[in-house]
């Protein structure tokens, strides 16, 4: 597990789980319980998109892995109708 940057074989394993997390995440703010104005889902959902924009150019294991990490905490407060902070600390 020292690795450092994936390999093919890490890459298309996580391909799917990510891709199904950036779907997850653009439903979810469509959700009625958010509290967002038209404009603000937009602008949400223009961040996601800029997020794994970048992450999809990751060849780090260790970038991945976070990328999965944020975007799965993220999903967690968008089921119960909130949003999640700005800043973790």
């Amino acid at each position: 597990m020292g690795r450092i940057w994936a390999t093919a074989e890490d890459l298309g394993r996580n391909r799917a789980r990510v891709l199904s997390l950036y779907r997850h995440i653009l439903r979810s703010l469509n959700s009625p319980a958010l509290p967002l104005s038209f404009a603000a889902r937009l602008a949400k959902k223009a961040e996601v998109r800029a997020m794994f924009w970048v992450g999809s150019d990751e060849r780090s294991v260790h970038n991945i892995t976070d990328l999965i990490d944020a975007a799965e905490y993220s999903l967690s407060f968008l089921r119960k109708g909130q949003l999640p902070p700005r800043h973790i600390n």
